[in-house]
């Protein structure tokens, strides 16, 4: 298991109710007497439930095609690099492809302590030694433990339908649980373009309703410095 234009990804029980609930032809009964112009003869005897469910099951594409990745707690202290244990779960490219993966997988509330789960763009590794993450960095925002489900699921919504005015440098969302609070990140490409991060972080917290300020870390930076790396910019 891409929408077109900005528009924001609906859920199914919404699409299904829009389209449901319009009149398949559009005329009232008194028109139905007399053919309108280019109008096919045998329309009458389509069943209006039978259109409005092939309507429905039309796929609904995004603009990019995305998989998530999970990085599995019990395997972390068995790998010998970072990153070693870290998989690919699915890819999906439509809107209906994306609702059944994320009501079939856990939510960050339910996932084991030391869990990581990525909703990174198709071909591109959550990895600072991808070719097109190497030169990037993330904004970060912390959650109490267990109350990071709203917020993963408004970033992923936001990300592959496609809301944020510099998409393009998006590489992906990962949500990682840890001892006391949940974590989520936005990776991006292009660290050194500051005008495009504070683009990004400024919106994110936006359709977060987030008021606390969030921090950008170059990767360069985590790579060298870990834990005692500095965010560069700041919202």
């Amino acid at each position: 298991m891409v929408v077109e234009e900005t528009i924001k990804v609906p859920s199914a029980e919404d699409l299904s109710n829009s389209i449901g609930n319009q009149n398949p032809r559009g005329r009232g009964a008194e028109e139905d007497e007399e053919l309108e112009e280019g109008e096919i003869v045998g329309a009458d005897d389509l069943d209006a439930s039978n259109l409005s469910a092939a309507i429905v099951h039309q796929p609904h594409p995004l603009e990019h095609s995305w998989t998530f990745w999970f990085d599995n707690p019990s395997a972390k202290s068995k790998q010998a690099t970072w990153g070693a244990s870290i998989r690919p779960i699915y890819t999906f490219s439509t809107v209906e492809e994306f609702w059944s993966v994320y009501n079939n997988i856990h939510h960050p509330s339910k996932l084991a302590l030391r869990a990581d789960l990525y909703c990174f763009k198709h071909h591109i590794e959550p990895k600072w030694e991808d070719p097109v993450c190497a030169n990037g960095g993330k904004w970060t925002v912390n959650f109490s433990r267990g109350k990071s489900d709203n917020g993963w699921l408004y970033t992923l919504l936001a990300m592959i339908g496609e809301q944020f005015d510099c998409g393009d440098e998006i590489c992906g969302a990962v949500v990682n649980v840890r001892s006391g609070q949940d974590k989520i990140s936005i990776w991006t490409k292009n660290a050194s373009n500051e005008a495009a991060q504070a683009s990004i972080g400024k919106q994110w917290k936006e359709f977060l309703d987030y008021n606390d300020s969030i921090g950008f870390i170059f990767h360069d930076d985590a790579k060298k410095l870990d834990r005692h790396a500095k965010s560069r910019y700041t919202v």
